[in-house]
Parts: C-alpha cells; sequence; structure tokens
C-alpha cells in the first residue's frame, strides 16, 4: 500500500469507518530516524485506531522507530514481513525476512522492549522454495515467543524470483486452511487473514465465527479500489479494544450510510443522502484545510476515486475528480460537484422519465 494509504486516504476512510484499524503505508525505519518526522509520521486524530507500519530488519533501528510512532500517538506498531517489492528485497526486508525467522523475533523483542503499545508482524505463508507449513509455523512460533501481539497473514507464498510484486498478489494460490490450521495450534494468539479478500461476506466465511476461527480479516487494494465496501464495517466489526481487529480497510457488503444491494438500476440508487452529505462535507473542510498548508487538492481527490463504483453517477463522479481537481483554481468545490453527480442522479433519471 505504499503511495496509497497516505494521512489523506486514511482521512477518507475514517469518514466510512469508524471500527477499522487503519494502517499506514509501510515506513522504513531508516527514514524515521533520519527524515522529516512530522512528514512521516503526522496524521489527524480523527484516524484512530491507527497503526504503524515498519519495514526494517535491525533491531536497534526498529525498536527506536518503534518508540518514535509511539510518542507520536499511533495504537499499534506493525512490522512488515510480507512485502515482495524490489525495494525491500535490495534492503533485505518485508518478504525477505521470512527466510530470517530468528531476525524477525528479535526485532519483536526489541520492540515490545521499547514501547507499551501492541507490536505485531504481517507475514506471507512463505517464499520461494520454501514449505509453507514449516516456514510459516517456525515464523509465527518464534514471535510468539517474542512476545508478538498479533499476526497476520498473507495466505500466499511470495516468490522473490520469477514475478513481480503485482504478480505476487494474485498468481501464489492461496492457501486459507494452512492459517486456519495455525490459528487451531494457536488458540491464545491474534490471527488475522489477508490476501484474496473482496468483500465483507467473503471475510466473514473465511475467518469463521467468533471462537471458532480467525480473529480478523484485512483488506487493502479491494477497499482502496471501491471505497464503497468501507462504509459497512462497522454493522458487521466491532472496534477492537487495545489490539488491531480491523485492517488496512475490512470491506462490508452492508451499507449503513444508506447505498442498498444490488447495485445498478433503481435498486443501486442512493435512497438516504444525509450521511453521504456529511462526508461530502468532511472531505471538503479536509480538502480546504490541505490546500491551505500548501497542499493540492488532488492530494486529497485522488484517493476518492474508488467511491460509488457501480452506482448511478458514479462514471460522472470519477471524471470531475479526475479531470477537474488538477485545474488551476480548483478548489474543494471539486468534491461538491462530484457528490452531486450521485447523490442527485436518481432524481435526475426520474425526471427524465
Amino acid at each position: 500500500m505504499i503511495d496509497w494509504s497516505d494521512r489523506h486516504y486514511r482521512f477518507f476512510a475514517r469518514q466510512l469507518t469508524k471500527n477499522a484499524v487503519l494502517y499506514t503505508e509501510m515506513i522504513v525505519a531508516d527514514a524515521i530516524l533520519r527524515g522529516n518526522r512530522d512528514r512521516l509520521l503526522g496524521f489527524d486524530p480523527v484516524e484512530h485506531p491507527l497503526a504503524l507500519q515498519l519495514g526494517g530488519n535491525d533491531p536497534a533501528k526498529l525498536a527506536e522507530a518503534a518508540r518514535i510512532g509511539a510518542d507520536f500517538g499511533y495504537d499499534e506498531i506493525n512490522m512488515n514481513v510480507g512485502c515482495p517489492s524490489d525495494r525491500v528485497q535490495s534492503g533485505t526486508f518485508g518478504a525477505c525476512l521470512m527466510q530470517e525467522p530468528q531476525l524477525v523475533a528479535d526485532c519483536v523483542a526489541a520492540m515490545k522492549a521499547a514501547v507499551a503499545i501492541p507490536v505485531t508482524v504481517k507475514c506471507r505463508i512463505g517464499v520461494d522454495d520454501q514449505d509453507p507449513e514449516l516456514a510459516l509455523r517456525d515464523l509465527v512460533a518464534r514471535v510468539k515467543a517474542a512476545g508478538v501481539d498479533a499476526v497476520w497473514v498473507h495466505a500466499r507464498k511470495a516468490w522473490l524470483q520469477g514475478l513481480s510484486p503485482k504478480e505476487n498478489r494474485d498468481i501464489p494460490p492461496l492457501d486459507y486452511d494452512l492459517v486456519r490450521r495455525l490459528k487451531a495450534e494457536n488458540p491464545d494468539l491474534f490471527i488475522g487473514l489477508n490476501g484474496g479478500l473482496h468483500a465483507l461476506d467473503q471475510a466473514i466465511i473465511e475467518i469463521g465465527r467468533p471462537g471458532e476461527g480467525l480473529d480478523g480479516a484485512m483488506l487493502g487494494r479491494a477497499a482502496y479500489q471501491d471505497s464503497c465496501l468501507l462504509a459497512g464495517v462497522d454493522a458487521v466489526f466491532e472496534r477492537p479494544a487495545g489490539l488491531a481487529a480491523g485492517a488496512e480497510a475490512t470491506a462490508p457488503l452492508i451499507r449503513p450510510f444508506g447505498p442498498p444491494s444490488p447495485r445498478g438500476g433503481e435498486e443501486g440508487a442512493l435512497r438516504d443522502t444525509a450521511d453521504w452529505a456529511g462526508v461530502r462535507d468532511a472531505m471538503m473542510d479536509y480538502a480546504a484545510c490541505v490546500m491551505a498548508r500548501g497542499g493540492r487538492l488532488n492530494h486529497v481527490t485522488r484517493h476518492m476515486v474508488g467511491l460509488f463504483q457501480g452506482y448511478p453517477g458514479a462514471r460522472r463522479y470519477r471524471q470531475i475528480l479526475s479531470a477537474d481537481a488538477t485545474r488551476p483554481g480548483a478548489g474543494p468545490d471539486v468534491i461538491g460537484a462530484a457528490f452531486a453527480a450521485v447523490l442527485e442522479a436518481p432524481a435526475a433519471r426520474q425526471a427524465a422519465e
């Protein structure tokens, strides 16, 4: 989610769900230690509950970065042991660390000693020629001994050689059963599921009933690309108490803000615009603040294009946000115009008939 789940996206996501735990994009520990911390770590208080996702392989550096994150007010520190990008391979962190489970455990232990907030790990089931049955269990056993508070498992291998990062999200087969077996073997450890989840009903089926299956579901790109999914999280997932039980984005089909299912036609119209108007107004006010600080409108609106997928007026909504937000002099009223394309679509269609 690098370049996707920045603070502007997270503010937008929080307008749609109050319960899901939001995760930052992965930030390398060295960048925090040497870079502009306010720019890298700053966030709006409305984003809570919020987890800081770190990349790195040096226990001391990760511990210091975690301490800085805790001082900034983050609710959780998450160590990324799943990203297969070329960038993390050149730095020997991310999914590469699946091959060094004791080093991951040492990093977890160092961060646990440095902060009082939860420390969690996000991993794959293995990389390259590893046997997932052995590699995943070994990693989890070691980080559990180090005191990890939760493990999020992307239920695919990562092939560091031969597949691109995008292909690594789609081509390696999913093995949800392995993650469920892992949970059965570790009933006292929070284990959440990631990878291949596109909707709330699917997530509920895969993680199982409370007490019988996994502890949570994590969605990233699915919720980003179809932001309406977030609007149903709060009807299904409770806000976690002190530990990440939601995700980067936990995606729903139940929509408390008004859109009924199925989408399209009259059945897909937005019947109640009151809450959507609140989202619109919040984003217009936020965009005005961003611009007052020297930011650009499209820094905010680029994250909003995926809203209203499949609803009348959605195409025009996307056109307005994509084209008008980059024009000279564009202001927050562009967001208002884009929302109007959807919120007023049913009335316009009825008048035309």
